[in-house]
């Protein structure tokens, strides 16, 4: 009988999560434009992933709406070449936007930039993690009113709460990722499976 009981519990859990909506097509940057980073490399499209090429910063954005809140965002995101961040995911939080980094700072520091005026490498949200070349890894954000949590593979790397806190980008070129970017710096890396869903 208990069996039964969770048996309903899980099907019903599962039955109320929403869809994931595909934000990238595996075949064209259709939705996306190349961001105008100053010295940027190029992107291009290439056995199913996005290509971000070599540039100062490298990475391409959404125009379109995308929700402030209340979203989860996941992707896979790999660095072939270089040794800073592969996968600066710039999204929306409520009225302002942040950036995850993955692999900055020397290619191992992973945070939030910025919470309170301080950046990945500053704020509660920065850790360590060696990331392997040529490796595909599962990169997972969800976003709600009062908390940003993030993902990497099924290992929860950032819980943080935002009630108060002073949200916003790092000053510079970042700004040109908004509403949604994805960005290298001073390396290659692919990205693929782009989709979300909200919450």
């Amino acid at each position: 009988m208990l069996r039964a009981i969770l048996l309903l519990l899980t099907t019903a859990a599962f039955a109320q999560e929403k869809p994931w909506t595909p934000l990238f097509d595996g075949q064209s940057l259709k939705g996306w434009t190349e961001t105008p980073f100053t010295r940027h490399g190029t992107v291009k499209v290439e056995d199913g992933a996005i290509v971000i090429g070599k540039g100062n910063m490298t990475g391409i954005n959404r125009t379109a709406a995308f929700p402030k809140t209340n979203y989860e965002l996941r992707l896979e995101a790999q660095r072939t070449e270089g040794n800073d961040f592969f996968a600066g995911i710039t999204f929306p939080v409520n009225d302002s936007f942040l950036t995850w980094i993955n692999g900055g700072w020397g290619g191992k520091v992973v945070g939030l930039s910025s919470l309170d005026g301080d950046d990945a490498s500053e704020n509660e949200t920065s850790l360590v993690r060696d990331f392997q070349q040529g490796r595909w890894y599962r990169l997972w954000i969800a976003v709600t009113p009062d908390r940003v949590r993030a993902w990497i593979d099924e290992e929860l790397v950032i819980d943080v709460g935002i009630a108060n806190r002073e949200i916003g980008l790092r000053p510079g070129e970042i700004e040109l990722s908004k509403p949604l970017g994805i960005a290298a710096y001073n390396t290659v890396s692919k990205v693929r499976k782009i989709e979300w869903r909200p919450l």
